[in-house]
């Protein structure tokens, strides 16, 4: 089976050439690696295109469902995977990815740790073993065979945040999950500008914003507007 890895990335030059070169070195050689950029202002694409072997898509719409959509709906994989620009999957993914489907699982994500060696991260990695859902999300990133994506739609691009959250809950009415237990690492770069208490209060607020239906743009706009980014 054929594998498309998908890369949604805006103004991530500092992180994107790390994975692009450890999933050049990883992957299998048949593995497609595709990167959709929502209108970077940075060296991002500068540097994606340094890399022979990635298709790079831009667009001019900065919307992550979107920019995931964009990139299944091009791809030539029959098991589409989903990273984030500043995360890297376990050096098995390839062979993690396939054993888990072949397994009868339909999607499924992984566990994850942070890059910075703190207590309080170490404490939040822990609970992604767990499934349930406020353990979930993006970072942890995402797998799902073609099939499964396409009958579920794709991710809803009115979740202009949480995306991943709603995709999650619907897959999970019909098909079958798993959670690979292995890491993912993942950048605690929110953390080093914001309190690891700010940071926990955001995100919480904002899942349970999600789950009790709360409108997309408002969290979004609550979440940048209460964080601080580079």
């Amino acid at each position: 089976m054929k594998h498309s890895i998908i890369i949604p990335t805006l103004n991530e030059e500092e992180k994107i050439s790390q994975l692009l070169s450890f999933l050049s070195a990883n992957a299998l050689s048949n593995t497609e690696i595709v990167v959709v950029d929502g209108g970077s202002k940075d060296k991002t694409i500068e540097l994606v295109k340094r890399f022979s072997n990635v298709n790079l898509i831009e667009t001019k719409k900065a919307s992550r469902a979107f920019q995931l959509n964009e990139g299944a709906r091009q791809a030539k994989g029959e098991i589409l995977y989903f990273v984030h620009a500043d995360v890297l999957p376990p050096e098995t993914f390839e062979e993690d990815i396939k054993h888990s489907i072949t397994s009868g699982n339909d999607f499924g994500c992984y566990r994850f740790v942070f890059d910075k060696n703190a207590l309080m991260l170490k404490f939040n990695a822990w609970w992604t073993r767990f499934d349930f859902m406020f353990c979930r999300g993006g970072d942890q990133t995402l797998f799902v065979t073609k099939d499964v994506f396409q009958k579920l739609n794709g991710f809803d691009e009115n979740f202009v945040i949480m995306e991943d959250f709603d995709f999650i809950l619907r897959a999970r009415k019909q098909f079958k999950f798993r959670i690979v237990p292995k890491d993912v690492v993942v950048s605690a770069r929110k953390y080093k500008l914001n309190s690891y208490f700010k940071v926990n209060m955001v995100n919480l607020y904002s899942y349970w914003c999600f789950m009790f239906g709360k409108s997309p743009e408002k969290i979004r706009d609550n979440y940048k507007n209460w964080l601080t980014f580079d």
